[in-house]
């Protein structure tokens, strides 16, 4: 026997043979040769012995050399008699079949590992490697809760006027220009389930093309802070039970508490009002304190939410405090409540939604979304009610067929404080259109259309005013590729098409329309 299984079974021989072991002459050949002959039918489970019962003090001692050595067998009547004494040849015999065993397993160890010899050593290194990777990363990490995620645009463009007011339009704006946006996103996780997100911003981008009401040719992710960096995000998330999740915080964004953003379209921002799934009005991303809480015990999910965008404020009386008013569930306060429902499988959905919203010092329709009528009516005194439908299908695979997104949106504006407006209703749509994997894998191709927000029904003090109001709506178009440089690098360039950017406000054959181009560079890391 060689040195190392000497030194292996001396232990257990002792153990085996001293304290128990009976004298020569309590030796029972017959006990032996039963013992012995019991191995041709070698039990596999130690549930096999009938007498020995998992309360036994040794029961997972002997399970353990039953079924993982297979060295231990009972007697020919299925019994183990555990609690008899044991003779020095029957610990022979048990100790020879558990060598016989190990020397068995042994050899074939050696076998596979000289097998697989340099399979070994590669891996062995693999290891060594992702060893000292690991301990670089824990010694250079500033967090170990904290993530930091970061992106930036970079946008290059110019916006061409043709029509009516034209002249005026390009003087002052849609000349050449190239910005940026910059975000720093830190993620921080407690539980492994919640969620605390701080988000650093800042960026020159200027309402790119927007000024003077033709802030249709807008960018959603573009924001001018002079190249200063702000609070952009302050929120924390976190799970009740299995299906619930609340979401609050000082700057929370309407969308932050939405467990589905009901659009597939577009997988790349460029144009504004194509991000707001066809209804602006219900899906304002409106941004303040507040809190939200969702439901979402499978694909069906409920969400509620209140944020008030002058909720940093305290004093609550507009005509003291004139524009520095506001508060949470006050008059100032420039709410927005949002309850969406929505079913939601793998690759499509449907959602409805509904926000009561007023926009006292600050909550209302963006420029990127509407007419100048229709912004204008959005901005006053008054509560909105909106209320969106959209749906969305993406096929399993990259093809021919596209994702279709599509949604619709309303608002009613029954309590106007401009004066001359009683009431009012706005509306909108899109379709949007993209494929996938378009020449190149992770490159894709959109396509969208539809009507930014644009005034349906008025009533007014002077009825005759109403037609300017009502001469309908006009339509945009996008048309948009996406390199995918890298992974973490993407090329888009975009072309937007304007037909009446002054709708509601200019009539005519000759009125205003507008094309514009960007070639927009984003960067994550």
């Amino acid at each position: 026997m060689k040195l190392f299984q000497q030194l292996l079974v001396a232990p257990a021989a002792l153990g085996l043979l001293a304290p128990v072991a009976a004298h020569a002459a309590d030796f029972d050949l017959a006990a032996v040769d039963n013992y012995s002959s019991s191995k041709k039918e070698q039990v596999t489970s130690v549930t096999q012995f009938s007498d020995v019962y998992p309360t036994d003090w040794a029961y997972q001692a002997l399970s353990n050399l039953v079924e993982q050595y297979g060295c231990v067998a009972g007697y020919p009547n299925g019994t183990f008699r555990g609690n008899r004494a044991m003779t020095r040849y029957e610990a022979a015999a048990l100790l020879n079949a558990c060598l016989d065993r190990i020397t068995e397993i042994t050899d074939e160890l050696r076998r596979l590992m000289k097998e697989f010899e340099t399979e070994l050593a590669i891996l062995r290194g693999r290891v060594d490697g992702l060893e000292a990777r690991v301990g670089e990363l824990e010694a250079t990490q500033f967090s170990t809760t904290t993530k930091l995620k970061g992106s930036t645009h970079w946008v290059f463009g110019a916006a061409k006027y043709h029509g009516k007011g034209s002249d005026f339009a390009a003087a002052t704006n849609g000349g050449t220009s190239f910005s940026y946006d910059l975000r720093l996103a830190l993620e921080t996780s407690f539980t492994g389930k919640d969620s605390l997100v701080t988000r650093l911003r800042s960026g020159n981008m200027d309402n790119i093309y927007g000024g003077n009401g033709v802030g249709l040719f807008g960018q959603e992710y573009g924001v001018n802070t002079d190249n200063a960096v702000f609070i952009d995000r302050l929120f924390y998330s976190f799970p009740v039970g299995e299906d619930f999740t609340v979401v609050a915080g000082p700057r929370v964004r309407m969308d932050n508490m939405l467990p589905v953003w009901p659009s597939a379209y577009p997988s790349d921002m460029t144009m504004d009002f194509f991000t707001y799934a066809g209804a602006p009005g219900a899906y304002n991303l409106a941004l303040g304190a507040g809190a939200g809480v969702w439901w979402k015990p499978g694909d069906f999910s409920i969400s509620t939410s209140y944020l008030s965008a002058n909720g940093n404020k305290s004093c609550p009386n507009t005509n003291i405090c004139g524009d520095s008013a506001g508060g949470i569930g006050t008059d100032a306060a420039a709410f927005s409540a949002t309850t969406q429902i929505a079913y939601a499988p793998e690759n499509w959905g449907v959602a409805a939604a509904y926000t009561k919203a007023s926009g006292t010092n600050g909550v209302g329709l963006y420029s990127g979304n509407g007419t100048r009528g229709a912004v204008a009516l959005s901005l006053t005194d008054g509560q909105t009610n909106s209320y969106g439908l959209s749906a969305w299908w993406m096929p399993e695979e990259s093809g021919w067929i596209p994702s279709i997104s599509a949604g619709w949106g309303l608002t009613d504006i029954s309590d106007s404080q401009l004066g001359y407006v009683k009431s009012a209703t706005t509306q909108s749509w899109y379709v949007g259109l993209e494929w996938s994997d378009v020449f190149l894998e992770g490159n894709s191709f959109g396509i969208a259309t539809g009507q930014p927000t644009f005034i349906t029904d008025i009533d007014v003090n002077n009825k005759d005013d109403e037609d300017d109001y009502l001469a309908g709506g006009g339509y945009a178009w996008e048309f948009f590729y996406k390199f995918q440089v890298t992974d973490n690098i993407t090329v888009t360039p975009a072309i937007h098409y304007l037909s009446k950017p002054y709708a509601n406000t200019q009539r005519g054959d000759n009125g205003l329309n507008a094309m514009s181009g960007l070639v927009k560079t984003t960067f994550k890391f």
